[in-house]
């Protein structure tokens, strides 16, 4: 028994960190894949039921209408707008606020433990995490004040860089074993359900040019930061198909609308937000354009 287990853990060892090194040695080949379907259990002809788990980028804080001011979490972010074009019953939204794996198993203030809202009856489970282990927030803070001393060169990346590494690309190989817990523990949870992982959206030029000082980094870091989302994407999509879950890619549908955009073209708002939505992060039209990603995947809309 001792033996089967510790190999057991070995192969999953081994599983995760191959996809990780795929993901950061190999990202063109797998650009253009796609995350073979999950298999999941039929809704008997009932109403499927559906939870939600993410963090900001999933709760929509700021975008009206609020309604849980703990975890920040609007009635319009994507997993509503996905309810509203599917036959759901029993959706349950429990995305918060600057989760990280972690608060899948433990609360953040009055929102419980994300992982406790899934049972054997869970049909639909959308999954969005990974950006607060990596550090979204203290690195676009990082990048601004540094931005600010150097406008033309590229000192975000260069604190980011050790003895010649990219600390940013070790800190998305180490997230990878996060996100691939989370997905055994859905799995084990709502072992019949579809489980879909959702990418995060574009947020920066993606031709690599920047709008100092409208986003105040430097014109090197903008690329930089822009190919370090694409990493932490790809991640997702590789620990994904490890899981035999599926993939939503809503970062080539939000290409264009960026935070450098006019206000009136940006789907995610820039520092100083123009429209309801947290710094950095998708407004209302941004959640919807993620609506429509996911409910693509699922069929429901071309």
């Amino acid at each position: 028994m001792g033996n089967d287990a510790e190999r057991g853990r070995g192969t999953r060892g081994r599983r995760w960190r191959a996809a990780a090194g795929v993901a950061l040695g190999c990202c063109a080949l797998f650009a253009a894949s796609t995350a073979p379907a999950a298999a999941h259990g039929g809704t008997s002809g009932r109403a499927e039921r559906y939870v939600s788990l993410g963090d900001s980028y999933t709760s929509g804080p700021l975008i009206p209408r609020q309604v849980d001011a703990n975890c920040a979490r609007s009635d319009s972010n994507y997993p509503s707008l996905v309810v509203r074009q599917r036959a759901t019953t029993g959706f349950q939204d429990v995305s918060c606020s600057g989760a990280t794996t972690e608060d899948m198993w433990r609360p953040q203030g009055t929102n419980g433990p994300q992982l406790d809202a899934l049972d054997r009856d869970t049909d639909l489970v959308t999954v969005q995490i990974g950006g607060n282990d990596v550090g979204f927030g203290s690195i676009i803070a990082t990048c601004a004040r540094l931005g600010v001393q150097d406008p033309a060169g590229d000192p975000c990346r260069r604190s980011y860089t050790s003895s010649g590494v990219d600390q940013l690309t070790v800190t998305i190989a180490r997230t990878a074993p996060r996100v691939d817990r989370v997905l055994r523990a859905v799995r084990a949870r709502s072992p019949h359900a579809r489980v879909v992982v959702v990418g995060y959206p574009d947020l920066l030029p993606d031709d690599g040019s920047g709008c100092f000082p409208s986003v105040p980094f430097a014109a090197r870091d903008f690329p930089y930061l822009r190919d370090t989302e694409k990493r932490l994407n790809l991640m997702l999509r590789l620990v994904a198909a490890v899981n035999g879950a599926q993939y939503v890619d809503t970062y080539g549908p939000t290409r264009g609308h960026d935070m450098c955009k006019a206000p009136a073209d940006r789907w995610i708002e820039p520092l100083r937000p123009a429209a309801p939505a947290a710094p950095a992060h998708p407004n209302a039209r941004g959640e919807q354009a993620m609506a429509d990603a996911v409910l693509r995947t699922l069929g429901t809309r071309r």
